[in-house]
């Protein structure tokens, strides 16, 4: 059985990646700080593995701490290697992810995202540990207005969010072109997860505000905020409003695996890879799927555009699908179903628990 550190691993898309990891029959270690997630996501992850495989025990271990703890972190890989384990593989998900909030505090940003990941990276180099899958982001790529985005198209962030994402790409990538370097890196550009669990039992639950659409949505179907505010209803779009690729969490999780088994099975490598559907959905277009999957009523106002928005973020996934069989099971209106089953059963998100 393979060891796998994940960090971030009690979020939004920690915590699917966390059990689609068990279901794979890892030995999992968790590090989160808590700041922006609930302990109980991770509960929950274990509620749902004993439950589907009838089982009592599980092979999840937590570890609570910040990763710009450098001592922190190599107690950890210590503590974990002094029970005979070691690390086989890292799964690289915790960091701050609000663009808005990264404009606000870019100092933030860089410190947690840059820093944290530096700290872990030299860890993993003392111990030998050679295997990452890094958690990017779409954001690393310059506007286009209407073609789909592989991973050699332009390069140019507009916000600090996706600058410490392009930074840390440029960090593996001179860690791999070291001399004598093992190293066997993935980035995985992230497009627009949604959705959550199908069982209603684990998904999004912001801390504060959301800036994500899809919260938004549900906040708003739920009667919590009176109306879906859209900025821009003149954007160079079929609609006017802007085009996203979402992806479902849970295909998003189960991409995190194979591309962690594939990493395993090759020879020394870095690469960057866009997990999307392929598909452009619109704002006004996601409004009324989830409107009619769900039969409620999302009532909308437009405002003026957002400084740093874009009018077309769509992946082009070929790669993805031809090399590393990656496909997405779940239609978009899944994605709008089991949100939304996961918002009636849980309306506090894991406040409740």
């Amino acid at each position: 059985m393979k060891s796998i550190l994940l960090t971030g691993g009690a979020g939004f898309i920690g915590s699917h990646t966390c059990l689609a990891l068990l279901e794979k029959g890892y030995q999992v270690y968790v590090i989160d700080s808590f700041v922006n997630s609930s302990p109980n996501s991770l509960d929950m992850v274990i509620n749902i593995y004993k439950k589907k495989y009838k089982v009592s025990n599980f092979n999840l271990t937590i570890f609570k701490g910040d990763l710009r703890d450098k001592y922190f972190v190599k107690k950890v890989f210590s503590d974990i290697y002094k029970v005979n384990k070691k690390i086989d593989g890292v799964i690289h998900l915790a960091g701050l992810k609000s663009v808005f909030e990264s404009k606000k505090d870019p100092l933030l940003y860089w410190n947690n995202n840059v820093l944290g990941t530096l700290n872990l990276l030299e860890i993993m180099d003392s111990f030998e540990c050679i295997n990452f899958v890094f958690s990017s982001s779409a954001t690393v790529y310059a506007q286009t207005k209407n073609s789909l985005l592989d991973e050699n198209s332009d390069i140019g962030p507009i916000n600090p969010y996706g600058n410490t994402k392009l930074t840390i790409e440029k960090l593996l990538n001179d860690i791999f072109n070291s001399q004598e370097n093992k190293s066997k890196f993935a980035s995985l550009r992230y497009f627009n997860p949604i959705g959550a669990h199908p069982s209603g039992l684990l998904g999004e639950s912001p801390i504060g505000i959301p800036n994500n659409i899809f919260p938004l949505i549900i906040n708003t179907a739920m009667g919590l905020q009176k109306e879906l505010k859209i900025y821009g209803n003149d954007w160079p779009t079929k609609d006017g409003t802007c085009i996203r690729d979402y992806i479902h969490v849970m295909d998003l999780a189960e991409a995190h695996v194979k591309v962690l088994d594939f990493l395993f099975k090759i020879k020394p490598t870095y690469f960057n890879l866009n997990i999307g559907t392929g598909l452009g959905t619109s704002v006004i277009q996601l409004v009324k799927i989830f409107e009619e999957v769900n039969d409620v009523e999302v009532p909308i106002v437009f405002d003026k555009r957002r400084m740093g928005d874009a009018p077309y973020v769509v992946a082009d996934n070929t790669l993805s699908t031809s090399k590393f069989n990656i496909s997405n099971k779940r239609s978009i209106e899944d994605m709008c179903r089991d949100g939304w089953k996961w918002k009636k059963l849980n309306p506090n998100g894991f406040k409740s628990f």
